[in-house]
Parts: structure tokens; C-alpha cells; sequence
């Protein structure tokens, strides 16, 4: 669909500075976002791979949580 947004860019700078207190430059949101699919990209295929270690056909909450921590320890900035 050509023209539509991925997210609204004004939206994700208001969070951001409201939870920072900083400003944010211009093209942080885009960082922000990338990072944030990167994240959940990992995620997935970090709980797949536990999902296939377990026996389960497909991905459960069960298998997301186990893999949380690691994922989120690999994004720490």
C-alpha cells in the first residue's frame, strides 16, 4: 500500500521525550523503530528454536518467555 506509514512518526518522538527528558533528533524515531524490529525478529526466532527444542509445533507464550531475557540482554544498550 503505497503512501502508508509504518508507525506515526510524531507519536513515537512525543514518547520518547516524555520518557527521557531529552530531545530527540531528528531521525532517532527511525532508529528506535528499527531497533524495535530487530528485537522482535530475534525474539521469534530465539522462541522457534526453543518452540522446536520442546516439541511444540509452533510458537507459545511458554516458549517467548523463556527466551525473553536473553533477547532483551542482547539489546541492552
Amino acid at each position: 500500500m503505497p503512501g502508508q506509514k509504518l508507525y506515526p512518526r510524531a507519536t513515537v518522538k512525543k514518547i520518547v521525550k516524555a520518557h527521557s527528558n531529552c530531545s530527540v533528533s531528528k531521525n532517532a524515531d527511525v532508529m528506535i523503530f528499527l531497533d524495535y524490529m530487530l528485537f522482535m525478529q530475534n525474539l521469534v526466532k530465539e522462541a522457534s528454536i526453543e518452540a522446536k527444542k520442546g516439541g511444540e509445533r509452533g510458537i507459545t507464550a511458554r516458549s517467548v518467555k523463556k527466551v525473553t531475557a536473553d533477547s532483551l540482554a542482547k539489546f541492552k544498550g
